[in-house]
């Protein structure tokens, strides 16, 4: 047997807790307040305890499941996040637990991982056993709408319709024609019948008349009869569908009701929450799919059931990238925000924390350049992790910089940079200023160009990428790439200049997402190479290296064509 896994399952305990080995941890300090979970630099025992998670990942056979990374897995490709949780017990021992989020392979049960905070696949337990008879309907549902009788009947109708409308419209011509030739018919005997001889033959073409619509009201019973007997057999199979849909509509809210109260959360002192509770005061409402499924949670609630002391966690990625999202394989990652902020701010309350590095202001010392002025806009160099406008917890900002350095003047903000993003920046002074640039911006006529340092070397030296983009609901500010839901976004990219590791490119937004060259970037669709220092899509560093340096577009008065260039500083 491999040494590391045999060294992994003897440090594995009945209660999955696996401790460090004394010289493994030799002169690592404790953390002093517990991880910041949305932001963080995992701790070193939280990276050793990963790179022990992470070769047991790569040696067991256990799992079967399909993370994409084999050439012989079975089954659909799904990579997971997994996540560490360094613990002390109660005497004092240093150890970790290990998770992941959801299920691997169907199954909750897996040994070396912490189990679920519920297991909703406990054999005879309610969820299975109400999700038993929804499938038994889903499948009901399905016999009927996909049998022989109902798509008889479907195609039936729609033939005979057919038939109907086109043998109507050709009686109606028919009788036109009966009534044009009556007409032409009165036209000639109006003059040659004696009055008496006439009344008699106009009563004759008005009986022609009646006949006629009778006739039609006959045809037009006939189908709506034939039509109507077809409509009533397929509206008692789809009355039925229905009946079957609301069925399983009440039983899946009871369901999910229920399921949400049998989720509770613990917190150090025992306070125990359910996820409807926890949910009730978010913008969501309720619980989003699969809350409380993340790899944290579950490590908090084995901690707490087990009086282990919570000293720091670390998530990260295992597979293959999936299509939507960016993750990376073994790359750390934060907590997810839409499902496990509030369920996290719960079980974490009295735990001292990391400072929450996104109410910090790293660029309150880096200073303004302004590149340009008149008195109708003005042009700034923004620094890196400055905002461009006032954000929820950081006032500090271009815009207020701005509004502090004019004289009754309010400034204008016609587009934006990223916090972490540097460069050219153009702001309105006049109302009519801001409306004609903006114009321009919206009629992309103004030539942007951006200066980037990629994470890897390129071997295309130039492209276009085109990968539609939308927000990540359950993990804001993350933008996804998505076929169905995504705005339109269009990157086309050439290289300057490249070393051994990095490759420096130009990029030419031609649409204007929210971090539409990022995803770009790191997208496995895009250039596979995420922007160096790039938090959310990549790997921390000293800055995010994309720089605005160059700016074109028409002056908004004199219509003279501005053109503004700044190099980046790396």
């Amino acid at each position: 047997m491999d040494n590391k896994k045999t060294k992994y399952l003897v440090n594995n305990t009945p209660n999955n807790i696996i401790y460090f080995s004394d010289s493994s941890i030799k002169g690592i300090e404790l953390p002093a307040c517990f991880t910041f979970p949305f932001y963080y630099e995992p701790h070193p025992l939280t990276k050793i305890a990963t790179a022990e998670l992470q070769s047991y990942l790569e040696t067991q056979t256990d799992l079967h499941h399909n993370f994409g990374l084999g050439k012989d897995q079975q089954g659909p490709v799904v990579g997971k996040m997994f996540g560490v949780l360094v613990v002390q017990d109660k005497e004092g021992k240093l150890g970790y637990l290990s998770a992941f989020s959801g299920k691997l392979a169907g199954s909750n049960d897996h040994s070396k991982f912490v189990p679920p905070v519920f297991d909703m696949l406990i054999e005879n337990g309610f969820f299975l056993k109400e999700q038993e008879i929804i499938n038994t309907i889903n499948l009901q549902i399905k016999k009927i709408e996909s049998g022989d009788d109902y798509k008889n009947l479907k195609h039936k109708l729609e033939r005979s319709n057919a038939s109907s409308i086109q043998e109507i419209a050709d009686f109606k011509k028919q009788l036109k024609s009966n009534k044009a030739d009556r007409k032409k018919l009165r036209e000639e005997q109006k003059n040659s019948l004696s009055v008496d001889a006439y009344q008699d033959f106009e009563a004759d073409l008005i009986k022609q008349s009646l006949r006629d619509k009778h006739l039609l009201n006959v045809l037009s019973s006939k189908w709506e009869q034939l039509l109507g007997e077809i409509r009533s057999g397929i509206e008692q199979s789809e009355t039925e569908v229905e009946e079957l849909k609301n069925e399983r509509r009440d039983r899946s809210s009871t369901l999910q009701k229920q399921l949400f109260e049998q989720y509770e959360f613990l917190n150090k002192d025992g306070v125990r929450k359910s996820l409807q509770s926890i949910f009730n005061d978010t913008t969501f409402g309720k619980p989003p799919s699969a809350a409380g499924e993340c790899a944290t949670p579950k490590l908090l609630q084995y901690a707490f059931l087990n009086g282990y002391k919570p000293l720091a966690m670390a998530e990260f990625w295992w597979g293959a990238s999936p299509k939507s999202e960016i993750r990376k394989h073994k790359q750390f990652y934060p907590a997810c925000t839409g499902k496990c902020k509030p369920i996290l701010k719960h079980m974490l309350e009295g735990i001292p924390l990391d400072e929450d590095p996104l109410i910090k202001n790293p660029g309150e010392s880096r200073e303004l350049k302004i590149v340009y002025e008149d008195d109708d806009l003005v042009i700034v160099n923004k620094p890196a992790e400055l905002l461009s406008v006032p954000g929820i917890h950081i006032r500090d900002s271009v815009y207020t910089r701005l509004k502090a350095a004019f004289v009754n003047i309010e400034p204008l903000m016609i587009h934006r940079l990223d916090m972490a993003t540097s460069g050219l920046l153009v702001v309105a002074k006049t109302k009519e200023a801001h409306k004609l640039i903006q114009r321009q911006f919206l009629k992309r006529t103004v030539n942007k160009r951006y200066t980037a340092l990629l994470s890897k070397v390129m071997a295309p030296s130039e492209g276009e990428i085109t990968l539609p983009l939308r927000g990540d609901l359950h993990n804001r500010p993350r933008q996804l790439v998505c076929y169905e839901f995504g705005k339109k976004s269009i990157t086309k990219w050439k290289v300057i200049s490249a070393n051994e590791t990095t490759t420096k490119v130009y990029f030419w937004p031609l649409t204007g997402r929210t971090h539409q060259l990022r995803v770009h970037s790191a997208h496995e669709q895009g250039l596979n190479a995420p922007i160096v220092g790039d938090d959310l899509y990549g790997t921390v560093a000293e800055r995010l290296y994309l720089h605005a340096s160059y700016l074109e577009f028409a002056h908004p008065i004199t219509k003279e064509k501005l053109s503004f260039e700044v190099a980046e500083d790396f």
